[in-house]
């Protein structure tokens, strides 16, 4: 028995696949549970206000297949970011993140990886950073309410692109809600930017890490690269995540059309588990 979970990302297989479709491919590729997107798109954003009849059909889905929906990527504040300066968009920030927590809670997810921006397709400044801090403190007390962890990805922008940065946020807002969820691929791409390693990097967070994104990365570029193309070292991640206690891990990847999806995901699951099983059978 694996004493480790790995999930794997939604956005890795076609839209237009059914709940039950989406669930059970990831079953027959090998993962244990699928993190659900919920992204700036409105097709996606309507997700927080689906009816109970479809939340009905999610959960009959998780039953038959008998693999779960267990973390959101909730991306959607790209778009809504919490520290934006229209404060119209600053409360749809966090009415996203109220209907994005009861979501969760109702379907039975533990975990919302955060987007760490305070703006995306703004200018950031002090006011928005500030703004950021004390809407961040709110949605940790909502939160709190249902039981949900919180955890900040690094990003690909200076603001929040390696996890002492997000640590700085989860030790301002002190809450046990509010962790950090690294991605290994941006953190990778950031230790070269500042001279650092992605190892000492997830040190940071130590104790405060609640999932970790494996993601593959080449210098300057964020998405699209081939596991096993790129420069992540995932031996030297998934052994220090390990010892850090972590064992919830997703692979994030992307469908491509027109690509042999199916094989992507059994490949994917097949190259990932090498580094995990191995750190898993050495404990």
């Amino acid at each position: 028995m694996r004493s480790y979970r790995l999930g794997l990302y939604e956005k890795s297989m076609p839209a237009n696949l059914s709940w039950v479709e989406k669930l059970q491919a990831a079953k027959d590729a090998g993962f244990d549970y699928v993190e659900m997107s919920i992204d700036e798109t409105d097709a996606k954003l309507s997700r927080l206000d689906m009816m109970e009849g479809e939340k009905d059909e999610i959960r009959a889905a998780m039953r038959a297949t008998g693999i779960p929906f267990r973390s959101i990527c909730l991306s959607g504040h790209r778009k809504y970011p919490l520290g934006d300066p229209d404060s119209v968009v600053q409360a749809r920030s966090l009415e996203i993140m109220k209907k994005a927590i009861a979501l969760a809670a109702d379907l039975g997810i533990r975990t919302i990886q955060l987007a760490g921006y305070d703006v995306y397709y703004k200018e950031g400044n002090e006011q928005t950073r500030a703004d950021f801090i004390e809407n961040l403190k709110l949605a940790a007390k909502m939160a709190a309410e249902e039981g949900v962890m919180l955890g900040f990805e690094t990003m690909e922008t200076p603001f929040m692109d390696t996890t002492a940065k997000a640590m700085a946020y989860v030790n301002l807002v002190e809450s046990p809600y509010l962790g950090v969820y690294p991605d290994s691929g941006n953190i990778t791409n950031a230790s070269l930017l500042y001279g650092t390693s992605s190892v000492q990097d997830l040190e940071t967070g130590r104790g405060h890490i609640v999932a970790v994104h494996l993601k593959e990365t080449v210098p300057g570029k964020y998405r699209e690269i081939p596991f096993g193309t790129g420069h992540v070292d995932f031996a030297a991640i998934a052994a220090k995540a390990w010892e850090l206690g972590v064992r919830r891990f997703v692979a994030e990847f992307w469908y491509l059309e027109g690509s042999d999806w199916q094989q992507e995901l059994q490949r994917t699951n097949e190259f990932l588990r090498g580094y995990l099983d191995a750190v898993d059978e050495g404990r």
